[in-house]
């Protein structure tokens, strides 16, 4: 298959897909007089979006605010941690069970902790987006440090070369690769995070997010604007799992086969 064809598939089916299942969708609601309190209409859902661009803009801002930071502050610190774990195995075998704990704790338990010793709500809600999101950094990142080739690493070791070249020139890039792997989890957990700990935290007013803005379109019934805010959620989780791609597209593009495009 020609490479241009593969492209237009790869973006056409899911296309094809999407029409046809919005399509059904709205016929469905049409022919069977659905009231748009129960299922809205994927149109009116689109009125909606334009209607409330507004506030429902600046709610995604202000949650995406929130996982964008959470998921910097992951990277760094996930990335600063498995560092340190490589040093030592035994240090490693120390600590890394306490961040499997960490993240098989529901952030809904401990999320109420930190909005409660943490007096800024919004550091709070960065912090338990961080909570979410670290754990794929710490691991693949982690299992992409130990991932090296052991005849380079005993060239690199015969030719008597420093653990700062070793880590630099050697394990690094070999873990590139597995760090990108988890940027893709974290980016969608980040933004998880920030929705969960902002659904806990209850927030309102100006500096509300789409968290609660499906709250408040909950209670008042206004199924629409629920779906609108939805809609822009799970936009925001594509764009950042897109950023991420690209990001390792530019980093691996060049040297490593999972981003080198077979030959035609």
């Amino acid at each position: 298959m020609r490479p241009d064809s593969v492209g237009y598939l790869r973006y056409g089916a899911p296309a094809l897909v999407a029409v046809v299942v919005l399509g059904l969708w709205e016929a469905a609601v049409a022919l069977n007089d659905v009231p748009p309190w129960l299922v809205p209409a994927p149109s009116r859902i689109v009125a909606t979006l334009t209607l409330d661009r507004t506030l429902l803009l600046d709610s995604l801002g202000v949650t995406l605010g929130i996982a964008l930071a959470a998921l910097a502050f992951a990277v760094v610190l996930g990335t600063a941690i498995a560092l340190l774990f490589v040093q030592s195995r035994w240090l490693e075998i120390s600590l890394f069970p306490y961040a499997v704990l960490l993240q098989v704790t529901p952030i809904v338990a401990i999320a109420p902790l930190i909005i409660i010793w943490v007096q800024d709500t919004r550091v709070a809600l960065v912090l338990c987006a961080t909570v979410v999101a670290i754990f794929p950094i710490i691991s693949n990142t982690t299992l992409g440090l130990r991932s090296v080739d052991p005849g380079l690493l005993a060239l690199f070791r015969m030719n008597r070369a420093s653990r700062w070249q070793e880590l630099t020139r050697l394990r690094i890039p070999s873990a590139l690769p597995y760090f990108f792997g988890g940027l893709r989890i974290a980016s969608g957990l980040a933004l998880i995070g920030a929705v969960v700990a902002e659904f806990v935290a209850g927030t309102g007013g100006a500096g509300a997010g789409l968290a609660y803005q499906i709250l408040l379109a909950g209670i008042q019934l206004n199924v629409p604007r629920l779906f609108a805010a939805l809609v822009l959620i799970a936009a925001a989780g594509v764009a950042l799992f897109g950023a991420s791609v690209l990001a390792a597209r530019l980093a691996l593009g060049r040297w490593h086969e999972s981003e080198l495009r077979a030959p035609d």
